[in-house]
C-alpha cells in the first residue's frame, strides 16, 4: 500500500488538530431517474466537516481512478480547504465504505486520526440528494423517448452521405404541415469536406437572408457570427466523438472516421433565442419526420440527384411517428427539389457562367485528342498552391498566363507536371502556340477489351485542341481521394485552377520541385465532363482515344 513520505507526514502533523468529525465518500455523478451511463460522467469525492456543516474538499474524477484520489482530496481538505474553513486536521473521520475505511487506516496511521465506519453519512447523503435533484431538473439534449430513434436516423443519413452529390444551394423542401411547421427547407453541408450536416430552415426567407449576409460579410468574423445567430432553423450536424481528434489534426476529414467515432448533434437556431443544442418534444418530432422523409427521398432518387443538372423531383411519403402523446400515428410528407431556388442562390454566389463563357467551352470546338504533349516519363500530381505562394509563382516563372481568379478557399488547385528542362520548354512553347490554356478537365474513359475504366486528365487549349496529360484507373484509391479534393477546391474558387510546368525531373528535387524549378504557370478554368460534352472516350488497340 502506498503511504505518505515522511516529510509529508511531518507537514500534515503540524496542522492544528480540531475536535471535529469529517465525513468522506465517493459516489457516481448520476441520478436514479436518469438513463445515462454514470461511467461517462465520473464520480464525485466529497469531504465535509459534519461538526461545522461545511464542505472542505470536493473533486470529480473518472470512475476507474484508484483509491488514491480520495486521499488527494482529503489532503486538500486539510491543507487548502474551501472557504470559510481553515487548514486543520480532524480528530475523527467517518466513511460508509469498508474498503475505503481500511485503506485510509493504512495511509493515515501516522496522523493520529481515528477512521470509523457508519452505514449512513447524514450530511453527505443530503448533499448528494441535492445533486440528484439538480441533475433531474436539467433538460436533456434530446427528449429521452426520442433520443435513440433520432440517433439511429442520424446515422442513416450519415451513411447515405447526401453531401457527396448535393451542394449547399441545392435545396430540398419538406412539407410537413404539423406542429406549427409548414415547410422546411433542407440545405445539405459537407461537399467541401469541412462541416457535415443538414440545416432545416423554417422559411425560405431565412435561408436567403443568411446566404446574402455571408456573401456580403465573408471577411468579417463578427458579422458572420451575427448572421449565423439570425438564422431560423433546426439542425443536425456531425462531429468527432473524440474531441481530441480535431486538436491533433485540423486537416483530417470526418468522413474518413469509422461510424463508431461519429457523433450526431441536434439543435435549434432562432434570432431571438440564439443557438441551443437541445430539442424539445415537438421539435424532436419535427426533425424526426424531416430526417426520415429526406432519407427515403435520397434512397428513391439517388441516381437522378447525382446528375450535373439539379432535377425537378417530388415524392409524397407517409411517415409513421414514434410513440408519443400525439394521437396522430402517421403523417403525410412531401419532399421536393427546388431547382429555381438553387439557381437563384448560385447566381447570388456568382457560381453561374454567362452565355458567352459557355460558348467558349462548346464541344463543337473539339477536334481531336492528342497524347504527345506531355512526356511519358513526367512526374504528375494534383495539389493546391496557397494564395501567398501563387503571388511568388506569378512573379518567378518564365511564362505566366493570367486569369481572373477570386481568392476563395485554401488556395488555387493545380496540376503539376515536372519533366526535364528541355522538354518543359517544349511543352510551354506548344501550349503558347495554340493561344494558351483554356481549361483542365477530367473525363471518363474505358477500355472495351479488358473492361477497365479510367479517369482521363485533359488539357484544352484556346484553339479547341485536347491533350491527354494522365490516365488514372477509376479504382485507384489515391487518385480517387486526390480527385475529391480537386473538385472541392475548384468549387471553392468558382471553377478556376492552374497548370504548373516544372523542370528538375532528374535532379535532387525530383517529385518535389521547388519554386526555382517552376517554369510556367497557366491560370485556367476547370471543366466537368458535361461541360466538355464529348462523352466516354474509348481506348482503341492503337492506344489512341477517339
Amino acid at each position: 500500500m502506498t503511504s505518505f513520505n515522511r516529510s509529508t507526514s511531518r507537514r500534515l502533523k503540524k496542522l492544528t488538530q480540531i475536535p471535529s468529525v469529517w465525513e468522506g465518500d465517493r459516489r457516481p455523478l448520476s441520478s436514479p431517474n436518469q438513463h445515462s451511463d454514470s461511467q461517462e460522467k465520473g464520480e464525485c469525492i466529497l469531504w465535509v466537516d459534519y461538526s461545522q456543516g461545511v464542505v472542505r474538499g470536493m473533486d470529480v474524477v473518472a470512475s476507474d481512478i484508484g483509491p488514491e484520489a480520495i486521499v488527494r482530496t482529503l489532503m486538500r481538505a486539510m491543507e487548502h480547504p474551501h472557504s470559510p474553513a481553515r487548514p486543520a486536521r480532524p480528530q475523527r473521520i467517518v466513511v460508509k465504505d469498508r474498503e475505503i475505511q481500511f485503506y485510509l487506516r493504512g495511509v493515515l496511521q501516522d496522523l493520529d486520526i481515528a477512521i470509523d465506519y457508519a452505514p449512513e453519512l447524514p450530511l453527505i447523503d443530503e448533499l448528494f440528494r441535492g445533486f440528484a435533484d439538480i441533475l433531474d431538473s436539467q433538460t436533456p439534449d434530446l427528449p429521452p423517448q426520442y433520443a435513440q430513434i433520432l440517433r439511429e436516423k442520424a446515422f442513416a443519413i450519415w451513411q447515405a452521405a447526401p453531401w457527396e452529390f448535393l451542394e449547399e444551394q441545392q435545396i430540398l423542401s419538406i412539407e410537413i404541415n404539423k406542429w406549427d411547421v409548414g415547410t422546411l427547407y433542407a440545405s445539405v453541408m459537407g461537399m467541401l469536406g469541412m462541416e457535415y450536416g443538414i440545416l432545416f430552415y423554417r422559411s425560405e426567407e431565412s435561408l436567403k437572408q443568411f446566404r446574402a449576409a455571408v456573401l456580403t460579410d465573408e471577411e468579417s468574423t463578427k458579422h458572420l457570427e451575427e448572421a449565423f445567430l439570425k438564422q431560423d432553423c433546426l439542425f443536425l450536424t456531425f462531429e468527432s466523438a473524440d474531441e481530441t481528434d480535431e486538436d491533433e489534426d485540423e486537416e483530417s476529414d470526418l468522413a474518413d472516421l469509422p461510424l463508431s467515432e461519429i457523433d450526431p448533434t441536434f439543435g435549434n437556431i432562432h434570432p431571438l433565442e440564439g443557438l441551443r443544442s437541445v430539442l424539445y418534444d415537438e421539435e424532436a418530432l419535427v426533425i424526426f419526420v424531416a430526417i426520415e422523409s429526406l432519407s427515403r427521398f435520397i434512397r428513391d432518387h439517388r441516381r437522378q440527384l447525382h446528375e450535373d443538372i439539379f432535377p425537378t423531383l417530388s415524392r409524397r411519403y407517409r411517415i409513421s411517428l414514434p410513440q408519443s402523446e400525439e394521437s396522430t400515428k402517421s403523417l403525410p410528407v412531401t419532399v421536393s427539389t427546388m431547382p429555381q431556388l438553387a439557381a437563384e442562390l448560385e447566381e447570388m454566389a456568382g457560381f453561374d457562367v454567362d452565355d458567352q463563357e459557355s460558348e467558349n467551352f462548346d464541344s463543337s470546338n473539339f477536334q481531336s485528342l492528342q497524347d504527345d504533349l506531355i512526356p511519358e516519363d513526367s512526374f504528375l500530381s494534383l495539389g493546391v498552391v496557397s494564395w501567398e505562394m501563387l503571388e511568388y509563382l506569378r512573379k518567378g516563372v518564365s511564362y505566366h498566363q493570367a486569369g481572373e481568379i477570386k481568392q476563395v478557399g485554401d488556395g488555387l488547385p493545380v496540376i503539376l507536371i515536372q519533366t526535364s528542362r528541355p522538354k518543359a520548354k517544349t511543352v510551354i512553347e506548344r501550349i503558347e502556340a495554340t493561344g494558351g490554356l483554356r481549361a483542365i478537365c477530367f473525363n471518363p474513359g474505358a477500355d472495351p477489351f479488358d473492361g477497365d475504366r479510367y479517369d482521363l486528365g485533359l488539357l484544352q487549349t484556346q484553339n479547341g485542341e485536347l491533350f491527354l496529360f494522365g490516365e488514372f484507373l477509376d479504382e485507384d484509391p489515391i487518385h480517387v481521394e486526390a480527385r475529391k479534393k480537386w473538385n472541392q477546391r475548384c468549387k471553392n474558387t468558382k471553377g478556376y485552377c492552374g497548370l504548373i510546368i516544372a523542370k528538375g525531373l532528374t535532379g535532387a528535387s525530383r517529385g518535389n520541385p521547388q519554386l526555382r524549378d517552376m517554369m510556367a504557370l497557366f491560370e485556367a478554368r476547370s471543366l466537368s465532363p458535361k461541360d466538355l460534352g464529348i462523352g466516354t472516350l474509348q481506348l482503341m488497340p492503337q492506344l489512341k482515344f477517339e
